[in-house]
């Protein structure tokens, strides 16, 4: 009985809040007004300290063969085989460097590792913003256990609102179905605060950054 006494006073309130209307206190509030300080490094070492800080690994790389030599090695050594790759321009420079690779999606499940694009880097946060119109959908950034990002300069922007813009500007205002962040390898620490690495995804994440805007 007292149940629903407490739940009947709790419906009151509500009813009563919503027939009083009250001015707003904040209307001199510039929403317009960035809430987070400016970035004090450049976005490119402010993206790769944030990266680091998560635990990724930051990779540059001048160019696309200096990509594949740097692929190629890090396969090889990590022993992060077999190699996942939907992309059809990084699989042109996977076949040009003779890095073997796997592309059908039956075998998404024998693979280590996959390797994507991604729409924008995001500074702020050291993340990759992902979205379900890539050429890797929903499931290859989070099924394998390593996770290879490619992206180039020209992507990386400060904050998510930037990002947010550019993903309208690119898909003229209709968004993906799904966008989401990565940001780090993906880690829990919900049972008995224990830090478990790769819980929902990826246990390690590499991100390698070609800059196109060199001269």
């Amino acid at each position: 009985m007292d149940e629903i006494t407490s739940r009947e006073k709790i419906l009151k309130e509500v009813r009563n809040g919503l027939m009083t209307k009250l001015d707003n206190p904040y209307v001199s509030v510039n929403l317009e007004k960035p809430i987070m300080k400016p970035l004090e490094e450049s976005i490119d070492l402010q993206f790769a300290q944030e990266l680091s800080a998560l635990g990724g690994k930051f990779i540059f790389c001048e160019n696309e063969k200096e990509l594949t030599d740097i692929l190629s090695l890090l396969l090889k050594e990590e022993n992060i085989g077999p190699l996942f790759c939907k992309h059809q321009d990084l699989r042109k420079h996977l076949d040009l460097a003779k890095i073997e690779y796997l592309s059908k999606d039956e075998d998404l499940k024998d693979c280590k590792s996959g390797l994507t694009e991604c729409e924008f880097l995001i500074a702020r946060f050291g993340s990759a913003l992902m979205s379900s119109s890539l050429s890797s959908g929903r499931k290859l950034y989070s099924w394998p256990e390593v996770h290879l990002i490619v992206a180039y300069a020209s992507q990386l922007v400060p904050e998510i609102s930037d990002a947010i813009i550019g993903m309208r500007e690119r898909y003229n205002g209709v968004l993906p179905s799904m966008m989401t962040m990565v940001t780090g390898a993906s880690r829990t620490a919900d049972i008995e605060k224990t830090l478990v690495m790769g819980a929902h995804g990826p246990k390690e994440l590499f991100v390698f950054f070609i800059d196109d805007l060199m001269e």
